[in-house]
């Protein structure tokens, strides 16, 4: 009894510190643009491609994780994606040629967009009987991590100024890497349990579904639209709230506060998850969530001046709807190797959207110079969402007749 508690607390703990290591590589960076740009001579618009790069990188690696996980075992590939990051995050902060900028930043976006695809099937198989609740963890460390990533690299640089200006370098080195080797070693020591206690080392079963299987089926792809649509939401808001606030009055202290606040109300929405989706609300949130980001997105159209409030639903919608999304990828499986194959297919549908969708709302800004339109969208986005719920929150599985 004791050996069995005793592995399930080094599955948690394995899991959640994974999960701190999977977003600080990224987002300190937008905080850090400028003195990059200052040391490198890399002009800002160029530098602002770092976030599109890992995004594209994602959505084209996403499907090719699961066979990944397939060869490996889920232990395996996770490993390899961490030991990636590690490589990356440290090639990233080398002195000498913006080139290890670029490079490291490409490694990042491939050991990230492993991590994202069979960490859902990795709780699918730890945490069967507890996937609404670990999800919601999982999706709360992801963004409470990145929010406290992005307050810390700005005074980490200026605490490295050696009087050539702040040493962007370390504070990237020290964001991404300082946990990496807690996360590598814990999750050394849980696959080899995980290995112990089931032959096949985390391997999906030889009837695994193929690539082509999952991307044709109809249940599949509904939990990809509600990834994507939700996606495109938060990464809208992510990179453009603090403009909107400024476009208010806000100063640009008070603008970043605003960021800070929905990013922290994220975490608190994905924390909800697993009450939220308890007995009936399994059926009700994918659908009702929508409800608060259109409050949101209609509270700042038609009362601006409150946009400090408005965050509040929104950031608590993006969290809840991010880890009822990663919830649909591991309950719209029977087993881990298809909720793998699903993960993989949801994410790369979602971060395409995330991708695209940001230079979108940016481009229409610019050619209405007005928040309207662009907040239009973002309705149809949220309003799409819940409709798509409606069908994604049956209590249905892929890959099976119907």
């Amino acid at each position: 009894m004791r050996s069995a508690r005793s592995r399930a607390v080094l599955a948690v703990l394995a899991l959640c510190l994974v999960a701190v290591v999977m977003r600080p590589a990224i987002t300190a960076v937008g905080p850090l643009i400028d003195p990059i740009a200052a040391d490198t001579g890399i002009p800002l618009a160029v530098l602002g491609s770092l976030s599109t790069i890992v995004l594209v990188t994602w959505a084209i690696v996403s499907p090719f994780a699961h066979g990944l996980g397939r060869r490996l075992g889920l232990g395996g590939a996770v490993l390899a994606a961490l030991v990636l990051l590690v490589v990356g995050t440290v090639l990233r902060s080398q002195p000498g040629p913006s080139l290890w900028l670029w490079l490291g930043t490409a490694c990042i976006g491939v050991a990230l967009a492993i991590g994202n695809v069979l960490l859902p099937a990795v709780v699918k198989r730890d945490f069967p009987r507890r996937v609404p609740l670990m999800m919601g963890v999982y999706s709360a460390i992801l963004g409470g991590a990145g929010a406290l990533a992005s307050g810390l690299a700005v005074p980490l640089a200026v605490a490295g100024d050696d009087g050539s200006g702040p040493d962007w370098r370390l504070a990237l080195l020290v964001t991404g890497g300082a946990v990496l080797p807690f996360a590598v070693g814990a999750w050394v020591l849980n696959t080899r349990l995980a290995r112990a206690n089931d032959p096949a080392g985390g391997r999906a079963p030889v009837a695994a579904p193929s690539r082509l299987g999952i991307w044709q089926d109809p249940i599949g792809w509904l939990v990809a639209a509600y990834m994507g649509l939700q996606s495109t939401s938060f990464y809208v808001l992510v990179t453009w709230l603090a403009p909107i606030s400024l476009s208010t009055g806000r100063d640009a202290t008070v603008s970043g506060f605003d960021v800070m606040v929905y990013q922290l109300c994220s975490v608190i929405g994905a924390l909800a998850v697993a009450a939220l989706l308890r007995g009936r609300g399994a059926r009700i949130t994918p659908v009702a969530l929508p409800l608060l980001g259109l409050a949101g997105i209609l509270g700042i159209m038609l009362l601006p001046g409150a946009i400090g409030f408005w965050v509040l639903p929104l950031g608590f919608f993006a969290g809840a709807s991010l880890g009822t999304a990663l919830t649909l990828m591991a309950q719209r499986a029977r087993d881990h190797g298809t909720s793998s194959a699903l993960s993989g297919m949801s994410q790369s549908v979602g971060y395409a959207f995330a991708a695209i969708g940001p230079a979108l709302f940016g481009a229409l800004h610019a050619a209405t110079e007005s928040w309207t339109a662009p907040l239009a969208i973002l309705l149809v986005t949220m309003t799409g969402q819940g409709v798509v719920g409606i069908f994604a929150a049956r209590d249905r599985f892929v890959l099976e007749p119907r």
